[in-house]
């Protein structure tokens, strides 16, 4: 362990060495290297965690970098992967890197989000969030599922035993009732904000320390700066979670692009 490099942490009341020791053998999956994906690497890179693994078949575009700042100029064109891999290592040659150059699907999400400890979600899509929240149920995986659009982003932490994303929307919505990013455009310093507290999530959850945001929905406004939480509780009924669940296999929904404005269910910018 560097001492000198996670000092501020050591010294941490409460933390110490073993919280950073739990960082080093910790193994988390950032599944979207965009707008959240890329503050939570940053952060988790910066704070030690020993093992980041990268799902993202997409490449980094100019539009991406006014949000996806673990991406240069020089990165257009690049697998994000292998830009996120780039500059996790300069920042921290200390953690490991694992690449997958590919998009989460039905037919790898088990297999991927089975190795890993922590699993955050960061995606653009209604159909990536939902998997990452059925495969991580079933597999009794924790996990921190984000977004982002507009001026505002909101998240949830679930682990097993809490409420599930299922538990507050119990079904992805209509295609007629998506508006894209693309359209509707985001403030990129969201990004950022709601990234953190995902990276915070995390760090809080390897190391055993504080209380976690399970069963609760955090939305922030950047417009009045104010921060809402929203108690939900484990439904015995959910499809996914209850005590009769009726979901027992990986769906993958049809691609949906961003948010739901009608109920405040969004998802991140990334693309």
């Amino acid at each position: 362990m560097d001492e000198i490099r996670y000092n501020r942490h050591i010294i941490l009341e409460g933390f110490g060495r073993e919280g950073q020791e739990k960082l080093r053998q910790g193994r988390v999956l950032i599944v979207g290297a965009g707008g959240l994906g890329s503050p939570v690497a940053l952060y988790l890179a910066a704070a030690g965690v020993g093992t980041l693994g990268i799902v993202d078949g997409d490449t980094v575009s100019l539009a991406n970098l006014q949000r996806q700042v673990l991406h240069t100029t020089p990165d257009i064109g690049r697998l994000k992967v292998e830009s996120a891999a780039e500059h996790i290592h300069a920042l921290n040659p200390e953690v490991q890197v694992e690449q997958y150059p590919f998009f989460l699907s039905e037919d790898n999400a088990k297999e991927l989000i089975g190795g890993y400890d922590f699993i955050i979600d960061g995606s653009d899509n209604f159909a990536t969030k939902y998997l990452v929240c059925d495969a991580c149920v079933m597999l009794g995986k924790a996990c921190s599922i984000g977004g982002i659009s507009r001026y505002s982003g909101q998240l949830t932490t679930h682990v097993p035993g809490s409420a599930c994303y299922r538990c507050l929307f119990p079904e992805p919505p209509a295609m007629k009732d998506v508006e894209t990013c693309a359209t509707v455009g985001v403030l990129g310093s969201i990004a950022g904000m709601l990234g953190t507290v995902q990276a915070t999530e995390c760090i809080k959850f390897l190391a055993g320390i504080g209380s976690l945001l399970t069963d609760t929905l955090l939305s922030f406004d950047s417009r009045t700066m104010e921060w809402n939480r929203l108690s939900f509780q484990r439904h015995n009924d959910c499809p996914l979670c209850g005590s009769h669940p009726t979901i027992t296999e990986l769906k993958e929904y049809a691609f949906q692009p961003c948010i739901k404005k009608s109920t405040k269910q969004s998802c991140s910018q990334t693309n």
